[in-house]
């Protein structure tokens, strides 16, 4: 599917590469500082420019939110277009209250709780099915020798059942943290619960997963820059 920028149901560039603008049409370096909130707002106006902007900055993260929950490539893309429509259909009601960030990943907190409560969405979840996953997107080890590449998907594997295995809720704010950039106030007004729910949720989350990647050594810790860096 591919979406319309100019109607409410699109964007005019499929998502995730898969259908974009042509290049050289739009120039990024342009609106590079712009205000996310300001580049929503004058896209409500009718400024294509500005939601391209916006679409470029924030993608990356998003779709990594997206299929990292899912743990299915068909059902990211589905609810990454889902998300970024409505978004469009929202333009006209955007108000600057909280970060477009906030805004955009409630849109995509909804969006995956709604494909929860589908019927078929427990047994999509809960195994691969095959198909080609989020880690495939993830850059390569700097050491391509092919006892580190090995190591390296080892540690990969580990990381993603041990993400598999945490409850729901922890998942969620451990992933919003990781991808979003938002503060754990702000993840918390998403997810709706308090701040201290969301920064123990957080706190549970990361040594899980520590402890599942305890015998990873430097080749886990890698996986998941954020343990490192961000935890609390």
């Amino acid at each position: 599917m591919c979406l319309d920028v100019n109607s409410d149901a699109g964007m005019g560039a499929k998502v995730e590469g898969r259908c974009v603008a042509p290049a050289g049409r739009v120039k990024w370096q342009a609106m590079d500082a712009q205000d996310d909130g300001d580049l929503m707002l004058r896209y409500a106006q009718g400024d294509i420019r500005s939601f391209e902007t916006l679409y470029q900055r924030h993608r990356g993260g998003l779709y990594r939110y997206l299929s990292r929950h899912t743990r299915n490539q068909e059902a990211a893309n589905d609810l990454f277009q889902e998300v970024w429509s409505k978004v469009i259909a929202s333009r006209e009601r955007y108000e600057r209250r909280a970060k477009f960030q906030t805004f955009l990943y409630r849109i995509a907190h909804n969006c995956f709780v709604d494909y929860c409560r589908r019927a078929t969405a427990r047994a999509e979840i809960s195994g691969s099915d095959g198909q080609e996953s989020w880690e495939s997107s993830l850059p390569a080890p700097e050491d391509q020798r092919p006892d580190a590449r090995a190591e390296q998907a080892q540690a990969m594997a580990r990381y993603k059942r041990a993400l598999a295995q945490l409850p729901a809720e922890q998942r969620d704010v451990f992933l919003l943290y990781e991808e979003s950039g938002l503060s754990l106030e702000e993840i918390a007004v998403i997810t709706a619960v308090g701040p201290e729910t969301a920064k123990s949720r957080l706190r549970y989350a990361v040594a899980k997963l520590r402890d599942a990647l305890g015998s990873a050594g430097a080749a886990g810790a890698s996986v998941s820059p954020v343990m490192q860096e961000r935890g609390p």
